[in-house]
């Protein structure tokens, strides 16, 4: 039998016999890249070796180490295997081979001039090790300079126990992986004498730009760089034109030279300390040679690379796992688009926390203008708003109400005319005009579009659907904006009142007054708990629905085949008639409030796209968990009619009289302002359906490469594809192999999460005299908060002390644990469900009389609510604790 394999015998796939190491190697040499000469002993020399010896068994016995082993169970069992090994024989055949391959290196180094006993590295190579599921770098050991054969016999033996040893049991057994199924081959390599080496990736590790190279240099061999020992200069190289766009020179003080048959650390000479180890030149040499290893194998490698002579050798490469999505970054500067303006975070935008997609930002402005100049000049007069005074642009990505001067003057000078107009109802606004004219007007329009399936509708059609939903939507908010202050104006005069004329010790908050009272979110839990305990009553469905994964159920619920169950009919599952009666319950529940939005921009999903997220109470509601909103309803409704008897019995007639009128106002319009609130995204389903079709239509014609990149084009390239024809089925564009539209969309989505990591300021051009004059009218506090409190507004009282959940939108929902304090930019009624699990709310968007705030005391939970930086400054699992009647937050416990 062979166990020895050249390099130039090997490849990629042959990952059974060479382990990732070797097949890589060997792929690398095969395709001519500069890789120090050497072979690989196969995997079947480690399975011949460990039967021969009649320890296989044994070594399985002793690495089942049981789950939650400590480090110390580990190291006792690596240490028992490690003494199997020593005390066995290597067979001859295998040993001969081992031998004479080593020799044949010999005989090249000797044909260059080099002492015949070749200097080789003896590297590990598992077949668990090395792929883009999992790196497995590091688990196993190399040997480094080693000469003859019975060294490199004695390093191949120690190389199969390592297999064994207690970090690589460990890393097995966390990513559920199989011991008896790992087998090792090893590596013999020469040794390049190198002047220098390193790291390389092919990718920003940090950020996730493949058009970026990162490189790790240091003088002397590489083992230093790979292990952490010595401080490396960094760059940062441009892939595309090798431009060096970072650098940090180090001052190097140690580093790893030959010594005798092993290594050892030395200091490094005190002129070459603080000299680049790589010239601007020698870095981009080494990129090109990155950027082509990467090339050949099809994704971003993680190179490991050494210099000798001025030439560059690659040591070993395998693919970069877990590397994040491209990010460029985050943006510093706030240039502002239009001068002699005011740019306000506020409104519309606390609805939009994130950078807008493309598509929607061209799309909403006009949108949300049209409707502004509609109420504007009902409320002002028709002289007073004109074109150009109000927009909405981005800044950074971000939305912005933008007044210019000349605007905001004349605005301002009409106010009180504007303020009676909407008082008398005008333009369609306030309660009365909600429900009479902008709600019903609303829902006729998405009935009309609904009507109109969007497969069989050209596409020009369906962008002018898509315009006038949204032109709908934006209307409608408007609409609601009305509302609001409404009924903000009545919780204000009724809690004034109560607290100074009224209110006594010991008696409760105005708030206690405004609870109970059922609202679309609250009908929306409600609806859900209902489902959850339907499920619950039919064990075999609530098993299915409670152990998979949500997103597995939400394929399940689109695929409309039951999920793997406890002891179900079909191929172990649930009973399909009742998983049918399952899904007809959800579908009813997506249908009636499956429209609420995260976020008003349209490149997320809502429930009713994906019930991912919403699957996630409905399985703690399944559990068990979480209280019945029924009841707590009733609770909240029984205490606010026995207050308010109490109170008005006491009160004389004419306080009474005032009591009772403020009490019915706000108890009429507190309500309203959430139910006009949540139907905000009822065209949004409609409108994705529209806009997935036409991405649908432009992948098969070649403009992006997936449906859902529609979101990342502007309005002029959606429209221009629209007028060739591009958007009609069968359309295609000949003579390219990749989407027209590719990497442009690529680009804006590197950018937009860039952009995401900013915090955006609530008020542009930032000065202090504008902090000063409208700082308070804003819905968050500075973004300049430092120290261990962060402030905000108390919305709901009470304390919790608790570790927190950092949640960005939907896609985090899964991470949230009972118990935990919800912190996000800012929450919707479709974020409401998960009040439920939580202990306490704090946003960095919001107030007292805001949709949190309404939701946090309706469940008892504290919530602080407009802090400008708690997602900024709060982290996931971080202890914090939440006043909500001081409207503190406070980091790490340490108010505790």
């Amino acid at each position: 039998m062979t166990y020895i394999k050249d390099f130039d015998q090997l490849g990629r796939s042959d990952l059974d016999e060479a382990g990732g190491k070797g097949a890589n190697l060997g792929e690398l040499a095969r395709a001519g890249f500069p890789v120090p000469p050497g072979f690989v002993l196969t995997t079947a020399a480690y399975q011949d070796f460990v039967n021969a010896n009649g320890i296989a068994g044994r070594i399985l016995e002793l690495a089942a180490v049981p789950a939650g082993a400590s480090n110390e169970d580990y190291d006792a069992a690596a240490g028992q295997i490690r003494a199997l090994f020593a005390e066995s024989t290597i067979p001859e055949e295998i040993g001969g081979e081992l031998r004479a391959a080593y020799g044949r290196l010999g005989q090249q180094a000797a044909a260059v001039g080099e002492d015949a006993a070749a200097l080789v590295a003896v590297r590990s190579s598992a077949t668990a090790e090395d792929l883009a599921s999992a790196s497995f770098a590091g688990q196993q050991d190399t040997y480094l300079n080693v000469s003859g054969p019975d060294a490199v016999v004695a390093a191949v033996v120690d190389c199969w126990a390592s297999l064994w040893n207690a970090r690589a049991m460990a890393y097995r057994s966390r990513n559920g992986l199989d011991a008896a199924t790992v087998r090792l081959a090893v590596v013999v390599q020469e040794m390049v004498d190198a002047e220098a080496a390193g790291v390389l990736f092919t990718a920003n590790p940090a950020t996730g730009r493949r058009d970026q190279v990162v490189i790790s240099a240091a003088w002397g061999l590489g083992e230093s760089v790979v292990s952490g020992a010595v401080t490396t200069d960094d760059l940062v190289v441009d892939a595309a034109t090798g431009r060096v766009d970072q650098r940090r020179t180090a001052d190097k003080e140690v580093m790893t030279v030959y010594d005798g048959t092993g290594t050892r650390e030395q200091a490094v000479p005190e002129e070459k300390r603080r000299e680049p180890v790589l010239d601007d030149d020698a870095a981009a040499a080494l990129a090109r040679q990155g950027t082509a290893v990467a090339k050949h194998f099809g994704s971003p490698q993680d190179i490991e690379w050494a210099q000798a002579a001025g030439d560059f050798f690659i040591l070993q490469a395998r693919p970069i796992t877990a590397l994040p999505e491209p990010t460029a970054d985050a943006p510093t500067e706030w240039p502002l688009p239009y001068p002699n303006g005011m740019y306000f975070r506020a409104s519309i935008v606390e609805q939009l926390p994130d950078p807008l997609s493309p598509l929607f930002a061209d799309l909403i402005d006009g949108a949300v203008v049209k409707s502004l100049n509609a109420l504007l000049n009902e409320a002002f007069g028709k002289s007073v708003v004109r074109p150009g005074d109000v927009s909405l642009p981005t800044v950074n990505g971000y939305a912005y109400y933008y007044y210019n001067n000349a605007g905001m003057r004349r605005v301002m000078g009409r106010s009180l005319t504007a303020m009676r107009a909407l008082a008398q109802g005008k333009a369609h606004m306030g309660i009365k005009g909600w429900r009479d004219h902008s709600h019903p007007k609303y829902r006729g329009l998405v009935k009309f579009w609904a009507a109109r399936p969007p497969a069989d509708r050209p596409a020009a059609e369906l962008l002018e659907g898509i315009s006038a939903l949204l032109d709908a939507g934006a209307a409608y908010y408007t609409a609601v904006q009305s509302i609001i202050p409404i009924a903000a104006t009545s919780e204000i005069m009724l809690r004034s009142y109560y607290d100074k004329l009224v209110r006594r010790p010991g008696d409760p908050s105005a708030e206690v007054f405004l609870l109970g009272y059922d609202s679309e979110p609250i009908r929306a839990e409600k609806s859900l708990y209902d489902l959850a305990v339907w499920t619950r009553e039919r064990p075999q469905l609530a098993t299915a629905v409670t152990e998979g994964s949500a997103p597995a159920i939400a394929e399940a619920l689109r695929s409309g085949t039951p999920p793997a169950g406890a002891g179900g009919e079909v191929d172990g599952g649930v009973d399909p008639e009742l998983w049918n009666e399952w899904r007809s319950r959800l579908q009813r529940h997506l249908d009636r409030y499956g429209h609420a939005v995260y976020n008003l921009d349209f490149v997320n999903p809502v429930p009713a796209d994906d019930p991912s997220a919403l699957l996630e109470t409905l399985r703690y509601f399944v559990r068990g968990q979480g209280k019945d909103p029924h009841e707590r309803q009733q609770r909240s409704a029984d205490r606010r009619e026995e207050q308010a008897r109490l109170i008005s019995a006491r009160l004389g007639p004419r306080r009474r009289a005032v009591f009772r009128r403020l009490l019915r106002w706000a108890q009429k319009t507190a309500p309203v302002r959430e139910d006009a609130l949540a139907d905000v995204g009822l065209a949004w389903p409609l409108m994705r359906r529209m806009l997935l079709e036409l991405g649908e239509r432009l992948t098969a014609s070649g403009v992006v490469a997936a449906p859902s990149d529609i979101f990342w084009l502007r309005l002029d390239e959606l429209r221009n594809a629209i007028d060739f024809g591009l958007a009609t089925p069968g359309a295609a564009i000949t003579g390219t192999d990749r989407p027209v539209r590719a990497e442009a969309v690529e680009q804006r989505k590197m950018l937009w999460r860039g952009q995401r990591k900013a915090a955006a300021p609530q008020l542009l051009p930032e000065s202090r005299w504008m902090e000063r004059a409208f700082g308070s009218m804003m819905p968050a506090r500075s973004v300049q908060q430092a120290g261990d409190v962060i402030t905000g507004v108390g919305a709901s009282s009470g304390q919790v002390s608790a570790p927190a959940r950092l949640l960005h939108g939907p896609d985090d929902f899964a991470s949230m644990r009972p118990g935990e304090v919800l912190v996000a930019r800012m929450t919707t009624p479709a974020w409401t469900p998960l009040f439920a699990m939580a202990s306490a709310v704090v946003t960095d968007v919001g107030g007292p009389l805001s949709h949190s705030s309404i939701v946090a005391r309706e469940y008892g939970i504290p919530a602080v609510l407009g802090t400008g930086v708690a997602t900024q400054r709060v982290s996931s699992g971080q202890q914090v604790k939440v006043d909500g009647d001081a409207g503190t937050v406070t980091l790490d416990g340490s108010g505790n």
